[in-house]
């Protein structure tokens, strides 16, 4: 899209004629320039301002009893242009950092060898040499260094739970923690005194189970033999898609069965409250029955020790970012700001929001917002290495890439972290 339709587009959104935006406003290319980013940072910024606007009146129609239909259909309309502007900045971003990722400027492969013969095998299914590293007797080789780096990157650059969370790579099929749960004492004495024996800290473990997740595209054969494709680039595109959906699930809801074990699992009352040595995420009402109050989310800030407030950050998904959009603080401030550079979340309370599609939706006794440190809060945890299986005879004329990963994951510490529970306060 050029520049200058670009701006006409979000002009005609700011003067509040939507229907007149084009219905590909939202797609931004990653190869966009400085421009047309800039625009789309102020078309929010604007748009914000606007909805402030528009939201003040619905307010003032409310309180003096006077019909607000009209206003009320302005301000979802406006909220959900603004949820389109803010996701474009958003897609941006990703593919911005994902072009920046896969450059490589030429570099040289670690396991140059490796990766010829890895390609070869890929293309028309010979059998080198060369080709030795993790053979298994099914036919699955583990991906060249190079594939498996790009593969994860990219997988990054589209899980936002990778993106915030602690990831460690792992060798072994099981992976435990110590936990040191204190109780080391210690006393004054005086010069001559007797030094007795003072009690030594104890230590618990909690193990991390894993899960193997998979994708299996397929490319026909001929389009393998155009020696113009990138394999690496493809099998990766078609891999991340469906890893980042199912890993994101699993890393927020996931019951540890043949998957990890999801973070809202160990918050209190759930399923893994009482796993943890430490004991369970702590939850703070949101102040009301059915919905989320600022106060709600002043209260879930601040009872988070300050020791995490450092990198701590909200998550919810869109339909709650809607809601707390239209809090507002005892100034009459609205708690929610949006982006004023390009690849840079919004902020509620002036702390950075990611969206995380897998959360819950606000209702009763839900929980639809973490707020938290969640690189302490959270670990990931990655069986190193990807193994790609080869079948050309299943679905002919299509060759399928059987892909499979071990992923697992697990509550790291509660302590960094709360969660709300939209409840009335006792």
């Amino acid at each position: 899209m050029s520049k200058k339709l670009l701006i006409s587009a979000l002009t005609a959104a700011l003067a509040g004629n939507f229907a007149s935006v084009p219905r590909g406003i939202v797609s931004v290319r990653a190869d966009s320039g400085p421009g047309d980013v800039k625009a789309l940072v102020e078309g929010v910024n604007r748009a914000f301002e606007q909805f402030k606007a528009e939201h003040t009146k619905q307010l003032d129609a409310v309180k003096a009893g006077l019909p607000a239909s009209d206003i009320t259909a302005k301000v979802e309309k406006i909220g959900a242009d603004l949820d389109a502007f803010q996701k474009a900045l958003d897609e941006h971003s990703v593919k911005m950092a994902a072009l920046e990722m896969g450059g490589g400027g030429g570099a040289k492969l670690r396991d140059a060898e490796y990766s010829d013969a890895f390609k070869a095998h890929v293309k028309r299914g010979d059998i080198n040499a060369s080709l030795n590293k993790g053979a298994a007797d099914e036919g699955g080789y583990l991906t060249p260094i190079e594939w498996d780096r790009t593969i994860t990157d990219k997988l990054v650059l589209v899980s936002p739970m990778r993106q915030i969370c602690r990831v460690q790579a792992v060798s072994k099929a099981g992976f435990s923690k110590l936990f040191n749960m204190r109780g080391t004492s210690s006393g004054w004495v005086g010069e001559t005194d007797n030094r007795p024996q003072t009690n030594t800290a104890s230590f618990a473990s909690l193990a991390f189970g894993q899960g193997e997740i998979y994708a299996n595209p397929a490319a026909t054969q001929g389009i393998l033999d155009d020696s113009e494709i990138d394999l690496e680039s493809w099998l990766a595109g078609e891999v991340q898609t469906e890893f980042a959906k199912q890993e994101g699930l699993a890393f927020v809801s996931g019951d540890g069965t043949k998957k990890p074990t999801g973070i809202l699992t160990y918050v209190t009352g759930g399923a893994n409250a009482a796993v943890h040595p430490f004991g369970a995420i702590d939850v703070v009402n949101s102040g009301a029955a059915a919905d989320i109050t600022s106060d709600g989310i002043i209260d879930l800030i601040y009872d988070l020790p300050s020791t995490f407030t450092g990198n701590a950050r909200f998550i919810m998904n869109r339909n709650t970012q809607r809601s707390v959009r239209k809090l507002k603080d005892g100034m009459g401030n609205y708690l929610w700001q949006p982006s004023f550079v390009a690849g840079q979340p919004s902020t509620l309370a002036g702390y950075p929001l990611t969206e995380i599609p897998d959360m819950p939706d606000v209702a009763a006794n839900a929980t639809p917002i973490l707020f938290g440190d969640f690189a302490q809060t959270y670990l990931i945890l990655d069986r190193m290495g990807v193994r790609v299986l080869r079948d050309p005879y299943t679905a002919k004329p299509y060759v399928l890439f059987y892909t499979t990963k071990r992923v697992g994951g697990g509550l790291l510490n509660p302590e960094p972290m709360r969660a709300m529970k939209v409840a009335a306060n006792a």
